[in-house]
């Protein structure tokens, strides 16, 4: 890899651990007094994922969890430290690299041109079933809920992230085809003629 192209990801790495880091200003919201509020942060995790790829992405969502660990107050509410790893929404704080690399790992794999109808079903994969499974089982220990009861009440959220996945898909889109370098070309899948060399007459 060259240095430019290694400074060019650690410039999008840091500069999308931000933009996470930025959405965290908005407040989030408790529906019905369910311990894991609302944010629009994990926009920001679909967000990165579809445009970074899944190394660049999980990296800077790794980079995020960093500085939420060493106190910056990053995620939503101000909060930050080691003491958001043990709460109820700690499941989903810790699958933002998850989540992330999932989602770009999938839209990498298919490769440039960026296609809507394909980076759409890889963002709601990544950014809501892959995190819903990371965090509704840990929302359920450090809550004292019933499996069920922390799915039932994650089913609030399911609404507002499906919007979330729909305004990524389209930012993305934005995005890629603004900078097409960014996702790989595909190869074609048709064969290649393979020409066969004229051996000289003896």
């Amino acid at each position: 890899m060259s240095t430019d192209r290694r400074t060019r990801d650690l410039a999008l790495i840091a500069t999308f651990a931000g933009l996470v880091g930025a959405m965290g200003l908005v407040p989030g919201v408790s529906p019905f007094g369910f311990p894991v509020p609302v944010t629009v942060q994990t926009l920001g995790v679909m967000i990165t994922g579809a445009i970074l790829g899944g190394r660049r992405g999980g990296l800077s969502m790794l980079l995020f969890l960093a500085l939420v660990a060493i106190g910056l107050p990053l995620l939503s509410g101000g909060r930050g430290g080691l003491s958001v790893f043990t709460g109820p929404s700690a499941g989903y704080v810790i699958g933002f690299p998850v989540a992330a690399f999932v989602i770009g790992t999938l839209v990498y794999r298919f490769g440039a041109p960026y296609r809507m109808w394909f980076g759409l079903p890889s963002i709601v994969f990544g950014g809501i079933v892959v995190l819903y499974c990371i965090g509704i089982p840990v929302t359920a220990w450090r809550a004292h809920l019933s499996l069920g009861e922390a799915i039932t009440g994650s089913a609030f959220f399911l609404i507002g992230d499906t919007v979330k996945a729909v305004v990524a898909t389209v930012v993305a889109e934005a995005v890629h085809r603004a900078v097409p370098d960014l996702l790989p070309r595909r190869q074609s899948s048709k064969p290649r003629a393979i020409k066969a060399s004229a051996k000289p007459s003896a």
